[in-house]
């Protein structure tokens, strides 16, 4: 059976089953809808959790990150593993026991005002649609690959199949469908890792292959510091970020998963606060076993990628390089002429979504070129020391198993993990946009004598909308896939994770501080990533970052200036009011744990 029939097979089965949840825990109010009737145990929470954090970019493109980038991929896994232990620690059993659904009814009954929870409504949705972007981009490059349709149509299939079990399931759906789609993206993640840890190190477990030693008794690790080095690239094992940008990163990706309204949400869905506690814990193990793997799966596929393709003609290439080429994710264009494919550093290829174009080489081979979109860099003058191959960053955990050249079920496993990883994190934060839309906005304020029935098919509307615009950036991302979620990660550590943090810890804090925090944290980050990522007010290229720090790394400095802010604005206003303060320090009380706080 050939991978494309059987990746039909595969995938079809786990969609069938997903779809399957859907229809038989629909959802059938707005309580049911928002937080699964707040009955689900802990186990399955944990279950659900972890798939709703670890989305394509955990899956596809962490892994792929750090496999080109090398120790400088690593500000992703430090900050995302180390966010989730803050968020779980820090945030969750308090935001479960004050009662709320969602992060907007948090903010806007701690801070006693319809202004903030607006502002905190328009924070969620600009951290969710730019989150759920990276989330449909992924869902296109697995669909352009594995069933030969184009990022467009890979997009579109994915937004429909979302929709059904979103809009129909509410979080009650989503819930049950995200266990099985932690269960099918683990097996996925782990059988290849498995499989090329044996062949290249004959140890099976993958973080300890990650360590071991080659056929010829050298260091895998050394053996592929020695490629790099060999073709002119850094050693793999050493950094080329400065310190200060790599902190600044991962404090942006760490304080932003304390803010994602997506996975706070999910504490909402247990019966007690012990059980948010147990369930923290649960997915705390369940990520671990993807996020521990993920280094090893980037030292594979870099080691085989260059063994494979490096210095070989067209005509010796292995079967996948053809079959990647078809997507577009991946070219290869004889810049000097020799008939050898150059894997040099520097860009192969500038613009972010390149066209290409066949044509016949000088040997009769028919080749890949860049076309007019994709404009030819030339690195090197001489052309010696020119990169001729263009390849995405979010096709390496993809191709993995291909370049290793495992068994076709593998190929097609994969492919169903790719896939799950997406849509269970884009079904979270569709149900964050649609919930804050159809209760934070007009259950809480436009329209408050709305009935249930009117208030569950507003949120089931909302979501048709936020799918549609989801998709129309998923065909149009800004960046790569783990790019664009860090960016959605520093916009929620700019925006919420100080309003949280203070209206957990700091009674004193009152409405006008927390909504001038947010206002000016968010903008300031937005103006710089409009500024350095899409060269908007005169913005332009890594040389003119403020301090020498990245657009993914600007939302911890948007953090600082909303913390500033707040707590400037606060002592100039008036004080919190006495209930209110009462309140927050009912919400730090463990007597009493057992059952969340009435509202």
């Amino acid at each position: 059976m050939d991978i494309q029939i059987m990746t039909y097979v595969i995938v079809g089965i786990t969609f069938a089953l997903y779809i399957g949840i859907a229809i038989w825990s629909r959802a059938g109010s707005t309580k049911e809808f928002y937080v699964a009737g707040g009955g689900v145990s802990p186990l399955a929470n944990g279950l659900a959790t972890a798939a709703d954090w670890m989305s394509a970019a955990s899956f596809i493109s962490m892994a792929g990150l750090i496999s080109t980038q090398g120790y400088d991929g690593s500000v992703y896994l430090m900050g995302w593993t180390g966010g989730y232990v803050l968020l779980a620690l820090l945030l969750a059993p308090y935001l479960r026991k004050f009662g709320m659904f969602t992060v907007p009814d948090f903010i806007g009954d701690r801070y006693y005002s319809n202004s903030a929870r607006t502002v905190a409504i328009i924070c969620a949705l600009f951290v969710s649609f730019t989150y759920v972007a990276g989330q449909m981009r992924g869902v296109g490059v697995v669909f352009s690959r594995f069933l030969e349709v184009d990022v467009t149509t890979g997009v579109i299939i994915g937004m429909v199949i979302v929709l059904i079990y979103a809009v129909l399931g509410g979080m009650k759906g989503i819930t049950y469908t995200q266990v099985a789609q932690y269960c099918v993206l683990i097996f996925a993640f782990m059988v290849p890792a498995f499989f090329i840890s044996m062949m290249l190190t004959d140890n099976f477990i993958p973080q300890i292959g990650m360590g071991g030693k080659l056929a010829d008794n050298t260091y895998l690790l050394e053996k592929l510091d020695q490629l790099n080095t060999e073709l002119g690239f850094a050693a793999y094992t050493d950094g080329s970020k400065s310190t200060v940008d790599v902190f600044f990163i991962t404090a942006a990706l760490m304080l932003g998963t304390a803010g994602l309204p997506h996975v706070i949400v999910r504490f909402f869905t247990v019966p007690k606060v012990r059980d948010a506690r147990k369930s923290a814990g649960y997915a705390l193990l369940f990520i671990a076993i993807l996020y521990t793997t993920a280094p090893a799966i980037s030292v594979f596929a870099r080691t085989n990628l260059i063994q494979t393709v490096e210095g070989k003609s067209y005509s010796e290439l292995p079967e996948w390089v053809g079959n990647w080429e078809q997507t577009h994710l991946l070219a290869w264009t004889d810049k000097n002429g020799d008939g050898k494919v150059q894997y040099r550093p520097g860009a192969a290829v500038s613009g972010k979504s390149p066209e290409f174009a066949t044509e016949v080489n000088a040997a009769g081979e028919t080749v890949t070129v860049f076309g007019e979109q994709g404009n030819r860099i030339v690195t090197n003058p001489d052309k010696s020391n020119e990169n001729e191959l263009f390849v995405d960053r979010d096709i390496i955990v993809l191709a993995n198993p291909e370049i290793a050249n495992l068994p076709v079920w593998v190929i097609a496993l994969v492919a169903a993990g790719g896939l799950a990883a997406a849509l269970s994190t884009a079904a979270g934060l569709l149900l964050v946009i649609s919930t804050s839309i159809s209760h934070d906005l007009l259950k809480k304020q436009l329209m408050p004598d709305i009935s249930e029935r009117g208030e569950l098919l507003s949120a089931r509307f909302s979501a048709f909308i936020a799918v549609t615009v989801a998709g129309y950036f998923g065909i149009n991302p800004p960046d790569y896939v783990a790019a664009v979620v860090a960016l959605a990660f520093g916009l929620a550590a700019a925006s919420f994770f100080p309003a949280i943090i203070l209206g957990i810890f700091m009674k004193k804090m009152n409405k006008e501080g927390a909504i001038a925090g947010m206002v000016s944290g968010l903008g300031i980050t937005i103006f710089y990533i409009l500024k350095f990522k899409f060269n908007l007010f005169g913005g332009g290229g890594a040389g003119g970052y403020w301090f020498g720090i990245s657009p993914e790394g600007f939302g911890t400095v948007g953090m600082l200036v909303n913390l500033g802010v707040s707590l400037l604005v606060m002592r100039f206003t008036p004080e919190t009011p006495e209930d209110v303060q009462e309140l927050v320090e009912d919400i730090r009380i463990p007597s009493g744990a057992g059952e969340a706080h009435a509202h």
